[in-house]
């Protein structure tokens, strides 16, 4: 499953929602026909497949052995993204991506906000900033949208403004 879920994770990267058909993402799963409809028995759980394979990649690229120093964590994090953003997904977020392809596909959705809250939550946890997703999520949202317009400069606003949520964070939490 892990196979195919890469193999289709790749597909829709590559080619987003509405252009592979099935034989290529047969193809991009490296199995038969047979094979991928008895692990995924629709295009719709094609995708879901997909996505959920990104989200545990993105989470343990993103924030797998951190520092421990809340600043440096934060900076690593922002570093971490951009490489996501430059090796991975040029174009911004697949997430995002598959919602506008099926905007009324709750499932969808429902895979978006959880991925959404919990990169949030384990960013929250490694900064220090718990009580800050929001403005965590303002921070990463972001970078990964600014990106591919921007690149490297995109990475160094958002660890000045990361610095400036510490700071106001530490401003607020001090009183």
């Amino acid at each position: 499953m892990t196979r195919i879920a890469s193999g289709l994770e790749r597909a829709f990267a590559e080619n987003g929602f509405a252009s592979p058909s099935v034989g290529d993402l047969r193809d991009a799963a490296g199995v038969s026909l047979r094979t991928l409809y008895k692990y995924v028995p629709s295009r719709e759980d094609m995708v879901y497949a997909a996505l959920e394979h990104r989200h545990r990649r993105y989470l343990k690229l993103v924030f797998g052995d951190l520092p421990a120093d809340p600043e440096q964590a934060l900076g690593e994090i922002l570093d971490r993204i951009a490489n996501w953003m430059e090796t991975e997904t040029t174009r911004g977020c697949l997430f995002h991506a598959a919602v506008a392809s099926a905007p009324h596909d709750e499932k969808l959705f429902d895979l978006l906000k959880e991925h959404k809250t919990q990169v949030a939550g384990l960013a929250a946890s490694a900064t220090g900033l718990a009580g800050c997703e929001i403005e965590l999520s303002l921070l990463l949202e972001g970078l990964t949208q600014t990106w591919p317009l921007h690149g490297d400069r995109s990475v160094e606003r958002a660890k000045l403004f990361g610095k400036l949520l510490m700071t106001a964070h530490s401003d607020i939490t001090a009183k």
